[in-house]
């Protein structure tokens, strides 16, 4: 059984550590603040009585699980250790320090690998003397949870690298998907319609809110854009979408909104606040019905489509892992590219032209291997 560390016990560094140590592994989880130890310490016992109060687990296996987690103020304690799983903040500088650090006192066959949703896996490969061991494990949070991980291989990354980490994370009960080293990988990347254009309408004034949420909500998905971005947190799916619209050159496909940035200068964060798109304080979130609910869903379904396709087109991943990314990452209905199939991919394309048409925006551009697809009369899907 390998062993397995962690850099850092905020949420996601905790909850990898508890997905592997459930998986059977001996986990060291580095902090170098005490206060941070004891709350992840504290979060990863909560959530085991919880799971033991539910009865998927035993009260035995619980305290088994947590006997195999061990908190430490030092990197010289991984120096045993297989893979180690980096979960500190969003900062390049920050995770290429420690990186530099840790390859100092790791075997030469360990395993370095980064949980960012947004950093480049090859320029934190590059700052390590052996690059060809360094590699991208993105769980989504909370990773006790969620079934998926993206798996980014560097450029420096060698496939035995590659399947022996995808062996282990599906051996964790994960729903492993590859994803080429790219700004925002799969879901963060594919997702961004989903708020920018219902943004978009709303700031057009096309509909409200609550009236995108539900025409959203009424062709399956689980919760509308504008209820998902205040769970979220509104400064956080801010950040990500900058992070994504500057890390692709400025392109107008992932162009932030004003509207969401003025909502984030209120402080009207979401949940968190109290107060987002939504007002929580009332106990119920508004239901508004919109007289064509389609014209929401249809536009904003089309642009996922598009992108989706767009990935698939310029080798981000696969078709099938497109798919799984979507569903279990953010709990789309179906796959992207096989609902393609299902509405006709010739009526995606025509709905996104007539989007052109009407904005002359390179933001409504068509993907060409949509296009591509639609002039040949050829599904995704056999």
């Amino acid at each position: 059984m390998m062993r397995v560390g962690v850099i850092g016990s905020g949420a996601m560094g905790s909850g990898i550590a508890q997905v592997a140590a459930m998986a059977g592994h001996e986990v060291m989880i580095y902090d170098a603040m005490e206060r941070s130890r004891i709350i992840g310490r504290d979060a990863i016992l909560s959530s085991l009585n919880k799971l033991a109060e539910k009865q998927k687990i035993t009260d035995a296996e619980a305290k088994g699980i947590f006997g195999k987690i061990y908190f430490t103020e030092t990197l010289d304690s991984f120096a045993e250790t297989d893979i180690i799983i980096e979960a500190i903040i969003e900062d390049e500088a920050e995770k290429k320090k420690i990186f530099a650090q840790l390859e100092q006192i790791v075997s030469g066959n360990a395993i370095i690998a980064s949980n960012t949703s947004s950093i480049s896996i090859t320029a934190l490969a590059k700052s390590l003397d052996h690059p060809s061991r360094c590699i991208g494990i993105h769980f989504f949070n909370p990773p006790v949870l969620m079934k998926l991980v993206e798996i980014i291989p560097a450029l420096q990354t060698p496939p035995e690298i590659i399947s022996s980490c995808k062996e282990l994370i599906a051996s964790w009960g994960k729903i492993v998907v590859i994803a080429k080293d790219t700004p925002g990988f799969i879901v963060n990347r594919i997702a961004r319609p989903f708020y920018s254009e219902a943004l978009r309408i709303a700031e057009e004034q096309q509909a409200s809110p609550a009236q995108i949420d539900a025409a959203m909500k009424a062709v399956g998905f689980k919760m509308g854009p504008f209820e998902l971005m205040d769970y979220i947190g509104n400064d956080i799916n801010l950040a990500v979408t900058k992070s994504v619209w500057t890390a692709m050159y400025f392109d107008p496909r992932y162009k932030p909104s004003l509207m969401q940035e003025n909502v984030v200068r209120a402080g009207w964060l979401g949940r968190k606040t109290g107060k987002g798109y939504y007002d929580y304080s009332t106990g119920q979130l508004p239901a508004e019905a919109h007289p064509d609910p389609s014209t929401i869903s249809d536009r904003i379904l089309a642009m996922l489509i598009n992108e989706a396709a767009d990935a698939l087109y310029m080798g981000i991943a696969s078709k099938e892992d497109i798919d799984l990314a979507m569903q279990y990452g953010v709990n789309y209905p179906k796959g992207l590219i096989a609902w393609a199939d299902e509405i006709g991919i010739e009526n995606i394309v025509i709905r996104i032209d007539r989007l052109y048409e009407l904005y002359h925006e390179d933001r409504y551009r068509c993907s060409a291997g949509l296009r591509l697809k639609a002039l040949t009369h050829q599904p995704f899907f056999a």
